[in-house]
């Protein structure tokens, strides 16, 4: 006896974003590889550009744990493009300072992720690339802006920001 799965009466939104964001990162990924760089890096280092920050700080707005923090500063420093230094603020606090390599990188960075980010409006078609930001902007400030509590524990998806580089 053959059964058949429901007929679903709504597009299955949960693959249709999971799949665009994985490639999309994927995209990413491969394209920031071409300039020496990591999504995660060039994330760290944007947001350390924007104003004294602490690694735990830094952490926090890139979505990062905070091993996966020490690993990627580590590998920042190793490159030349950041260095860890005392806060002016508060002397028991260690910012992430982006040298001047790092500010060239982060400025490379950006133009990828432009680039990267432009393909994708463009193949939305004309007109359709406003409304797909719009649509998705009003979803993750709106009715998606917070997950849900209950149910099992599925990645925490990198905080929103109104400036995001990547």
């Amino acid at each position: 006896m053959s059964t058949s799965a429901p007929s679903r009466t709504v597009p299955d939104l949960s693959y249709l974003l999971t799949h665009a964001g994985h490639v999309l990162a994927t995209q990413m990924a491969a394209a920031m590889a071409e300039i020496g760089l990591t999504p995660r890096g060039y994330c760290v280092l944007f947001h350390a550009l924007e104003t004294e920050r602490t690694q735990i700080e830094l952490a926090e707005i890139s979505d990062l744990d905070k091993t996966t923090m020490v690993v990627t500063v580590d590998e920042l420093e190793r490159a030349g493009l950041a260095e860890r230094r005392p806060s002016a603020t508060d002397r028991r606090a260690r910012i992430i300072a982006v040298t001047e390599a790092g500010r060239r990188a982060v400025a490379e960075g950006t133009k990828v992720a432009d680039r990267v980010h432009r393909g994708v409006l463009d193949a939305a078609g004309p007109g359709s690339s406003e409304a797909l930001v719009s649509a998705l902007r009003q979803l993750v400030d709106g009715y998606l802006a917070v997950p849900a509590g209950s149910g099992p524990q599925v990645r925490r998806a990198r905080q929103q920001r109104r400036r995001e580089p990547a």
